[in-house]
């Protein structure tokens, strides 16, 4: 499963590729401050996410934030389900999730709980044979790296993240995942990140009804990315 990816453009390019889905009447609002460029996102690190204003599943409608979309940062890693933390004192998060099915993650699939992550690449530990021990296979959807989406979901959670940080309350995300497609399959054959690349895909996920919009967890269509790096921790290019 996917435990690192990057996302190494600009927030204007984040704002400015989300315009083609905005609108008349939208805006998004940027919350993130200043933000570098993140050439590896490991597991409860904060990264950018696109989600919808408070107050309302479409922009804050019943808030009085109509028509807003807010571009914030949240801590990758969703709440664990309780049977597996156990004899445990700390909920590291779960990063990828799968089965929609299971009453844990159906409370999180309205539109309130819908979100999009900017990303520029992402890697899987590569399985092919002979392959080096743990070595990190870079996926992107071209050399130039162009800006995606993962189809996520969010929540704000109470929880012990880290026991030297005790209970804390945060902004939480996780993203889909679904069967490989055909570049991920023979590295990872077990599974790749949903990934949305139209504006039309993002709203759908965003705004539609559950099961119109989980109709998206689904491959992305053979021949869509490229391996780019392979053996490094981070993808910076």
């Amino acid at each position: 499963m996917c435990n690192l990816y990057s996302q190494t453009k600009s927030q204007d390019a984040m704002r400015h590729v989300f315009d083609g889905m905005l609108e008349a009447g939208e805006e998004l609002v940027d919350e993130t401050g200043n933000l570098p460029a993140m050439s590896g996102i490991w597991p409860d690190y904060p990264a950018p996410i696109i989600r919808h204003g408070d107050g309302g599943a479409h922009g804050g409608q019943s808030g009085g934030q109509s028509g807003r979309w807010r571009l914030t940062m949240a801590r990758w890693g969703m709440p664990t389900p309780e049977n597996f933390l156990q004899g445990r004192k700390t909920d590291k998060g779960v990063t990828n999730i799968r089965n929609l099915a299971s009453p844990h993650w159906r409370r999180w699939l309205g539109p309130e709980h819908r979100c999009l992550v900017p990303f520029t690449s992402f890697s899987e530990i590569d399985s092919r044979p002979g392959a080096p021990r743990n070595s990190p296979v870079w996926f992107a959807l071209g050399e130039d790296r162009p800006l995606g989406f993962f189809a996520g979901l969010r929540t704000r959670w109470t929880s012990v993240r880290k026991l030297k940080e005790g209970e804390v309350t945060a902004e939480l995300f996780a993203f889909l995942t679904c069967p490989p497609n055909a570049e991920v399959g023979p590295v990872h054959p077990k599974a790749m990140p949903v990934i949305l690349t139209r504006p039309e895909e993002w709203r759908q996920w965003l705004t539609a009804p559950t099961a119109e919009a989980l109709k998206l967890q689904r491959p992305l269509p053979d021949g869509r990315l490229r391996i780019v790096a392979e053996g490094v921790r981070e993808d910076a290019a």
